[in-house]
């Protein structure tokens, strides 16, 4: 975006004024005192000047005086001036806009400084009182009505107009100014929230594949030691698993921190995120930790996003675990609904009545299951079943509802 020259000297004439105030309404001052001197000696030909130009002089030095006191006091800057200029009038001295200056001054700065409601009264009052004075002058005898009134409107009112123009385009410039902060704060809290976002997301992903994984190696590594001398076959199968555990939660671990470590430069390829493909998988690894899970499907399965297949395959995954960890039972259950656009999970064990939830519900696994849900438009309910045990319920849209899926 490119800027004019006079914008730009314009800017650094309001910059300066703004650092030397006192100066610069010095200089004004006495600019004007000048001009309206000057202004007090012009006659029209034929006609005859007053006889004494000390008074002229004076009135336009107070006025001048005056104007020293725009920024704190504008009306009364404006009362002053246009009670000496309407003297000087009527004393017979010719009304040009260098006399004027001092009147036009007041007015403008009253229009940049104060609003509609004052620019009118006190614009109104300064135009009217020194047109009448203008036209009852004896210094414009031989000048017809019309021009007598004509002068002085347009002169009064061209700097009410300049000053209305100013201080709207001040207005302009500080409601950009602070459209421009406003916005720079939003972008902030936005990548403030995102990183809040992302940094719960890797939270619930790592989770889930530590605790999962752990959990079913602590469960193998019981089993594998209770049946050591009574099953030595079984034994080895379940440490033969195990070793397939810990390899898969280091591949996904690995997996999870690679990506964290990535630049966008870099393009290696990623192992594609875990599904309800790996479901099979996932019943095995709970097998042998004890854990025997049954699997049912009703209505046609339908094909889901790469985010609600992540959501459903940890909800399940998480919920297993919590039955490895908790539950005081070796039997699980995990029923799929596909009902028109939700897909309904429920994931069931048989355990003792118990009058609390587990502990487990307390920590950040329910927590995770319910922000993985509800961040694609799903809902999630966990908790003891009447007749025993702990259920985990949720209900996913087959297409997420909201943007931005879970990813790996």
């Amino acid at each position: 975006m490119t800027t004019s020259p006079e914008r730009r000297y314009t800017d650094r004439l309001e910059e300066f004024s703004d650092r030397h105030t006192f100066l610069v309404d010095l200089a004004l001052a006495l600019v004007l005192w000048g001009s309206a001197t000057l202004g007090s000696s012009l006659t029209l030909p034929g006609a005859t000047p007053p006889d004494d130009d000390r008074l002229a002089v004076a009135l336009m030095g107070v006025s001048c005086l005056a104007l020293l006191g725009h920024r704190t006091h504008p009306r009364a800057v404006v009362a002053v001036n246009a009670v000496c200029a309407t003297v000087v009038i009527a004393q017979g001295y010719l009304l040009t806009p260098l006399l004027l200056g001092p009147v036009m001054a007041s007015l403008y700065w009253l229009s940049v400084l104060t609003g509609r409601r004052t620019i009118r009264v006190y614009g109104l009052a300064t135009t009217v009182t020194l047109t009448l004075a203008a036209a009852f002058s004896d210094s414009m005898d031989h000048v017809s009505l019309l021009l007598r009134t004509i002068g002085p409107v347009f002169w009064l009112l061209l700097p009410l107009a300049a000053g209305t123009m100013t201080r709207l385009r001040r207005a302009y410039l500080a409601a950009t100014q602070a459209r421009a902060e406003h916005a720079e704060r939003t972008r902030e809290e936005e990548a403030r929230l995102r990183v809040t976002e992302e940094r719960m997301r890797i939270a619930r992903e790592l989770h889930d594949v530590v605790a999962h994984h752990l959990a079913l190696a602590n469960a193998q590594a019981g089993t594998a030691e209770h049946l050591a001398l009574s099953n030595p076959r079984q034994t080895q199968q379940i440490l033969h698993d195990l070793s397939g555990t810990t390899s898969s939660a280091l591949r996904e671990l690995k997996a999870t921190l690679g990506l964290l470590r990535q630049t966008d430069d870099e393009g290696a390829p990623l192992e594609p995120a875990p599904g309800l493909a790996r479901l099979p998988e996932l019943v095995a690894s709970c097998a042998s930790a004890g854990i025997t899970v049954t699997v049912t499907t009703e209505g046609e399965p339908q094909p889901l996003s790469p985010g609600v297949d992540l959501t459903a395959f940890r909800i399940v995954q998480e919920a297993l675990t919590n039955v490895t960890k908790h539950a005081a039972t070796q039997t699980a259950h995990v029923r799929f609904v596909y009902a028109g656009p939700r897909l309904l999970i429920t994931v069931t064990d048989e355990g003792p009545p118990a009058p609390a939830a587990p502990e487990s519900a307390k920590g950040f696994g329910v927590m995770g299951m319910r922000e993985r849900a509800q961040s694609i438009g799903g809902e999630l309910r966990a908790g003891p079943r009447p007749g025993g045990g702990f259920e985990v319920t949720t209900a996913l849209p087959l297409q997420p509802s909201v943007s931005g899926e879970e990813t790996v």
